[in-house]
């Protein structure tokens, strides 16, 4: 109970101001506040403040074409090629172009007039798939390297490939139904 000694004895030995100004204390006080001199401010030229509200709007453009070019939106690109998301993707990547720039090559060395327009079918139809690509890219760019997207990304690849395959195998079959038939034919 000593602690509530000592602290009676602090307080009864302070002398509060606990008295309430005079009624003519606000009067006064407001007085003096007009009385009190104005501090000027600082006059700028006329051609600056014209200039300020057309650099603010500049610089609201500057920053929406800037927006609408995709400089600040570099993390969020929205294309992304399979390479960047790892380096086992970069080899599934390069693997699967090298394999269809080797079966591309096979086709247009069996290119004929008899099989021009088999060929011609699959390029038009390769076309599609690589339209589809583009549009799985931009996906990935937006969804952040999600996994559903790598992976049509791949069965995208893998869908031309076996387009491909299957094209060189119908150009074979074309080119030995007309090496037996000119076989057969007799001079």
């Amino acid at each position: 109970m000593k602690t509530n000694n000592d602290l009676k004895d602090l307080f009864e030995g302070l002398d509060f101001d606990i008295a309430e100004p005079s009624s003519s204390h606000e009067d006064r006080f407001r007085e003096k506040l007009r009385q009190r001199p104005q501090k000027k401010k600082p006059q700028h030229n006329g051609v600056i403040n014209m200039w300020v509200p057309v650099m603010a709007i500049a610089a609201s453009f500057l920053v929406a074409v800037l927006i609408f070019q995709g400089v600040f939106t570099y993390p969020f690109s929205q294309e992304q090629k399979l390479a960047n998301v790892s380096p086992e993707m970069k080899q599934t990547q390069d693997f699967y172009s090298s394999v269809i720039r080797t079966e591309l090559a096979a086709i247009q060395e069996q290119k004929s007039p008899e099989t021009e327009a088999v060929i011609n079918d699959a390029l038009a139809q390769l076309e599609i798939l690589e339209k589809d690509y583009e549009k799985l890219e931009k996906d990935l760019g937006e969804s952040g390297q999600d996994q559903r997207v790598i992976f049509a990304m791949i069965t995208n690849f893998q869908k031309r490939i076996d387009l491909l395959k299957m094209v060189v195998e119908k150009v074979n079959e074309i080119n030995t139904l007309n090496n037996n038939s000119h076989e057969n034919n007799t001079i």
